[in-house]
């Protein structure tokens, strides 16, 4: 059996709860996969290609 089987099928495969949010950088509204916790920044996909770190 493949190690990987069953992946897709479980809770990795199902549709993303997305949250609003507004971009710490340029203001936009945005949404992201995950629930945006106070102090810490959240970028629109624009904004997050700059400050992504490779």
């Amino acid at each position: 059996m493949p190690f990987n089987r069953g992946f897709r099928q479980g809770k990795f495969g199902g549709p993303r709860t997305m949250h609003d949010a507004v971009c710490s950088d340029c203001g936009k509204e945005t949404q992201v996969p995950f629930k945006p916790t106070e102090g810490r920044p959240v970028y629109c996909r624009d904004c997050y290609q700059k400050h992504k770190k490779f």
